[in-house]
């Protein structure tokens, strides 16, 4: 039993052995899983692309969310009046579409 094991993983097993030079490789010549990874590479840089760009997007906005809070504090306190409010508040409305 112990013969006819071994000589099944030499012929027909993972790849190594006789078969080595016939076989097309480990794997048993056929098509295999490598197809797969052009698409697994992908999806891996459209996931690091993808957070990069929301990382980015979130610290842009993250600048006119505190000048934003910053202004309605100011208004809260008394230190603006409304118009100066709201004129500073459309200012800041602007450059967010323009960014």
């Amino acid at each position: 039993m112990l013969t006819t094991l071994s000589t099944v993983l030499l012929t027909d097993g993972p790849g190594f052995g006789p078969g080595w030079d016939h076989g097309g490789g480990p794997g048993g010549g056929g098509p295999g899983l490598w197809p797969l990874i052009p698409i697994v590479w992908g999806l891996f840089w459209l996931a690091v692309i993808t957070t990069v760009v929301v990382l980015l997007w979130r610290r842009g906005s993250g600048d006119t969310r505190s000048a934003r809070s910053a202004l309605a504090e100011r208004y809260a306190r008394g230190d603006i009046d409304e118009q100066e409010y709201s004129e500073r508040r459309a200012v800041l409305r602007r450059s967010r579409r323009a960014g």
